[in-house]
Protein backbone atom coordinates (compact mmCIF):
# COMPACT_ATOMS: atom_id res chain seq x y z
CA UNK A 1 0.00 0.00 0.00
CA UNK A 2 1.55 3.45 -1.13
CA UNK A 3 0.56 6.54 0.40
CA UNK A 4 1.30 9.95 -1.80
CA UNK A 5 0.64 13.55 -0.95
CA UNK A 6 -0.67 15.71 -3.34
CA UNK A 7 -0.74 19.99 -4.04
CA UNK A 8 -3.16 21.08 -7.40
CA UNK A 9 -2.53 24.91 -8.00
CA UNK A 10 -4.46 25.80 -10.49
CA UNK A 11 -3.17 28.89 -12.07
CA UNK A 12 -4.79 32.32 -14.40
CA UNK A 13 -8.04 31.78 -12.56
CA UNK A 14 -10.52 34.61 -12.14
CA UNK A 15 -9.07 35.15 -8.61
CA UNK A 16 -7.14 34.64 -5.99
CA UNK A 17 -9.56 32.31 -4.51
CA UNK A 18 -8.82 28.53 -4.58
CA UNK A 19 -11.84 27.04 -2.26
CA UNK A 20 -14.35 26.33 -5.31
CA UNK A 21 -11.39 24.71 -6.70
CA UNK A 22 -10.90 22.64 -3.69
CA UNK A 23 -14.67 21.90 -3.33
CA UNK A 24 -14.34 20.50 -6.89
CA UNK A 25 -10.76 18.22 -6.24
CA UNK A 26 -13.14 16.68 -3.35
CA UNK A 27 -15.90 15.88 -5.53
CA UNK A 28 -13.63 13.99 -7.90
CA UNK A 29 -11.99 12.55 -4.40
CA UNK A 30 -14.99 10.71 -3.43
CA UNK A 31 -15.95 9.07 -6.78
CA UNK A 32 -13.09 6.88 -5.80
CA UNK A 33 -14.40 4.81 -3.38
CA UNK A 34 -11.30 2.12 -3.51
CA UNK A 35 -8.89 4.85 -2.81
CA UNK A 36 -8.64 6.11 0.94
CA UNK A 37 -8.28 10.00 1.07
CA UNK A 38 -7.85 12.77 3.75
CA UNK A 39 -7.36 16.37 2.64
CA UNK A 40 -5.33 18.99 4.69
CA UNK A 41 -5.04 22.93 4.58
CA UNK A 42 -1.79 22.80 2.17
CA UNK A 43 -2.58 19.39 0.32
CA UNK A 44 -4.15 15.67 0.24
CA UNK A 45 -3.09 12.60 1.30
CA UNK A 46 -4.24 9.09 -0.47
CA UNK A 47 -3.84 6.07 0.60
CA UNK A 48 -4.11 2.98 -2.23
CA UNK A 49 -2.47 0.82 -4.74
CA UNK A 50 0.46 2.30 -6.46
CA UNK A 51 -1.22 2.08 -9.86
CA UNK A 52 -4.49 3.72 -8.75
CA UNK A 53 -2.71 6.27 -6.75
CA UNK A 54 -1.47 7.47 -10.24
CA UNK A 55 -4.88 7.46 -11.62
CA UNK A 56 -6.38 9.61 -8.97
CA UNK A 57 -3.71 12.01 -9.40
CA UNK A 58 -4.22 11.99 -12.84
CA UNK A 59 -7.94 12.31 -12.19
CA UNK A 60 -7.59 14.98 -9.82
CA UNK A 61 -5.32 17.57 -11.90
CA UNK A 62 -7.91 17.34 -14.54
CA UNK A 63 -10.57 19.12 -12.69
CA UNK A 64 -9.39 22.36 -12.17
CA UNK A 65 -9.08 22.46 -16.45
CA UNK A 66 -12.93 21.40 -16.76
CA UNK A 67 -14.02 24.71 -14.14
CA UNK A 68 -12.14 27.57 -16.33
CA UNK A 69 -8.02 27.03 -14.84
CA UNK A 70 -5.98 28.07 -17.53
CA UNK A 71 -2.98 26.73 -16.31
CA UNK A 72 -2.68 23.88 -13.09
CA UNK A 73 0.51 22.94 -11.42
CA UNK A 74 0.74 19.70 -9.48
CA UNK A 75 3.23 18.32 -7.08
CA UNK A 76 3.49 14.70 -6.08
CA UNK A 77 5.35 12.97 -2.93
CA UNK A 78 4.84 9.46 -2.72
CA UNK A 79 5.84 6.93 0.14
CA UNK A 80 5.88 3.25 -1.51
CA UNK A 81 6.83 1.01 1.62
CA UNK A 82 7.08 -2.77 0.57
CA UNK A 83 9.24 -4.35 3.42
CA UNK A 84 5.42 -4.25 6.15
CA UNK A 85 1.87 -2.91 5.91
CA UNK A 86 2.01 1.23 6.07
CA UNK A 87 -1.21 3.56 6.48
CA UNK A 88 -1.81 7.17 7.51
CA UNK A 89 -2.70 6.08 10.61
CA UNK A 90 0.27 3.71 10.54
CA UNK A 91 3.04 6.61 10.56
CA UNK A 92 1.21 8.96 12.70
CA UNK A 93 1.27 6.32 15.41
CA UNK A 94 4.68 5.59 14.93
CA UNK A 95 5.60 9.30 15.73
CA UNK A 96 3.35 9.60 18.91
CA UNK A 97 5.13 6.24 20.17
CA UNK A 98 8.13 7.97 20.34
CA UNK A 99 7.05 11.54 21.87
Amino acid sequence: MAIAEFTIIPIGTATTSLSGYVADLHKELERHVDIRFQMTPMGTILEGPLDRLFEVVRAVHEVPFLHGAARVSTSIKIDDRRDKPASMEQKMQSVADKL
